[in-house]
């Protein structure tokens, strides 16, 4: 990974946090079980210097909201989703949770790599999701169309 080190962000980082989110994901506005979260309000794991990487998380619900890393494949990723795991353990999490739709097989495979089950599938979830957020494409990766959100769990302990 380099010389890229980890921290929790801050609100001096907000505007950067914002920038990197609406870059990765056209906008911090994340349709999921039925609900629309502004992952700006959520806290995140950076990288320092900032920009290689960022990761949202739910304190609440021990949920990995958003994980981008730049470039791919570096470590940095794997890096983040430890970090997220340390911070929701030591806040009293069991499990750390996170949700990916039926086409992203490149998340399927990192998560899974990583310690992470296949929990639940919410069937037709990300067709419910277009009702709150319509910029969601019908078709995502490798041509597949994209109608379920699929969750996956990791134990903490």
């Amino acid at each position: 990974m380099g010389a890229v080190r980890l921290r929790l962000s801050g609100p001096a980082d907000r505007e950067a946090v914002a920038a990197f989110l609406a870059a990765h994901w056209g906008t911090p506005l994340m349709a999921l079980r039925g609900r629309l979260f502004d992952l700006r309000e959520f806290p995140a794991v950076v990288t320092e210097p900032m920009g290689r990487g960022l990761a949202t998380f739910d304190p609440e619900a021990g949920e990995l909201m958003s994980l981008d890393a730049d470039p791919p494949g570096r470590g940095v990723g794997s890096a983040l989703v430890e970090a997220v795991a340390a911070e929701l353990k030591t806040r009293g999490h069991a499990v750390m949770r996170v949700t990916t739709t039926n086409d992203n097989l490149d998340a399927l495979r990192f998560y899974q790599r990583r310690g992470f089950r296949l929990a639940r599938v919410g069937f037709g979830a990300v067709d419910a999701a277009r009702r709150l957020k319509p910029s969601i494409p019908l078709v995502g990766f490798h041509g597949i169309p994209i109608r379920d959100e699929i969750e996956l769990e990791r134990p903490l302990g």
